[in-house]
């Protein structure tokens, strides 16, 4: 089956390269409009796996990540007609010039091929990866998670069918429907036919993606983000910026997830804290320190596990631990932190400067929340993954991500001397 799907994907994108950006935004608008025309088929696919969800006893995180509203659904549709007034860099000449031997160089950019992706509970991701990948010029495979079996079939039946009144071929997207593991295993070394991987999910997945696979991977996704609330930082408003970065969406991975306060404004600021968290029903996982401060406040707290500062609560709950002095915040990242999207709160440059230059993470914020680490918010429309390595793309992936290039020699019968 897989060889199958393989086949159809890599000859799917030799059609697409070959699309101007006008045919690539008709097909990305017929999807759009059928997504929120045949909404209550893909509504209803949700509903069962919503349903068979709780009954496996998902948890509310992950329910929040599976569930479609007809508010969502119609956000997702607006996200694909964003990507249509976004620029096409397929084709674009990044750099070149006119060489001594008389060969006129250009780098221009290409689409990759085929991208390969998989993901759990996240049923936006199929819709976000298939207008990604059509915008540059790629076909995708797409491989949900079991849990979104359903919504993913319904939602690339509506894709497909864009696909094909445009002219395409339907296996320009595709979608791994069974929830067979096994397949996933044979996904990993179909290096003949994907160019690219991206695993969405938990460190467990990435795992075996970089352990097991023949294809390249760009992992990211895991988001334990941290916020430093520093000695010069000033309280109330940096209560409202770790309010919006632990309770917008607590699901998501650029969630706050440690607190690191400095010793010299912790009497002051941690009060405040616990009477701000408790109105945002906010559980705090404090140390030692920071327990002896908060114990007495309206917030529910509880003695912090060392192995909780490497985990992703993605819920209501929030690591507090008071730190000396920004070294030691520092250190603390650099242990603990997955280089994805890391804050600080200050009111001194030269605090500002350090962390920005000292803490190695994809995304990192000065005095402002660490839930913009988004493709949207970043103007690059949906992303297809946040990466958290350095090669070939880093943080929000966009239509860039999405494309290599090829080096192209015009001469004039040149030969070399």
């Amino acid at each position: 089956m897989l060889e199958q799907m393989g086949a159809a994907a890599k000859a799917a994108s030799y059609k697409l390269a070959l699309l101007s950006s006008r045919e690539k935004n008709r097909v990305l608008e017929k999807i759009a409009d059928y997504l929120e025309s045949q909404s209550q088929e893909i509504l209803l696919a949700n509903e069962q796996d919503l349903l068979e969800a709780r009954r496996n006893g998902l948890s509310e995180a992950m329910l929040d990540r599976l569930a479609l509203t007809p508010a969502r659904l119609k956000g997702i549709a607006d996200d694909v007609r964003q990507v249509c007034n976004l620029a096409d860099p397929v084709g674009q000449v990044i750099d070149g010039g006119l060489l001594d031997s008389g060969l006129r160089l250009e780098r221009r950019r290409v689409p990759l091929g085929v991208i390969g992706v998989i993901y759990e509970a996240r049923p936006n991701v199929t819709v976000d990866v298939a207008s990604l990948c059509l915008k540059t010029g790629n076909a995708a495979i797409l491989r949900g998670g079991k849990e979104t079996w359903r919504t993913n079939a319904a939602t690339v039946k509506v894709i497909q069918q864009a696909l094909e009144e445009c002219g395409l071929p339907a296996g320009a997207v595709q979608a791994i429907e069974s929830p067979d593991r096994a397949l996933v295993n044979e996904m990993l070394r179909m290096d003949k036919y994907i160019d690219m991987l991206i695993p969405r999910g938990g460190a467990g997945l990435h795992k075996l993606c970089r352990e097991q696979s023949t294809i390249p991977v760009i992992t990211g996704g895991i988001g334990v983000c941290h916020i430093v609330v520093d000695d010069s930082a000033e309280i109330a408003p940096a209560l409202k910026i770790i309010v919006n970065a632990k309770t917008q969406r607590p699901s998501t991975c650029n969630t706050v997830e440690t607190l690191l306060v400095h010793q010299d404004i912790a009497n002051a600021f941690l009060p405040a804290l616990s009477k701000q968290m408790a109105e945002s029903g906010v559980t705090l996982h404090a140390d030692a320190s920071a327990l002896a401060l908060l114990q007495d406040g309206p917030a529910n707290v509880v003695p912090v596990n060392a192995e909780q500062y490497d985990d992703e609560f993605l819920s209501l709950d929030l690591n507090v631990k008071i730190v000396s002095d920004l070294d030691d915040a520092i250190a603390h990242i650099r242990e603990h932190g997955t280089q994805h999207s890391d804050a600080i709160l200050t009111r001194t440059l030269r605090n500002a400067d350090r962390f920005v230059n000292e803490v190695d993470s994809s995304a990192v914020y000065v005095n402002a929340s660490t839930r913009f680490t988004d493709g949207g918010q970043f103007g690059l429309g949906a992303e297809v993954a946040v990466s958290t390595q350095k090669l070939h793309a880093r943080g929000p992936m966009g239509l860039e991500a999405l494309t290599t290039y090829k080096w192209i020699g015009f001469g004039d019968d040149t030969i070399r001397a």
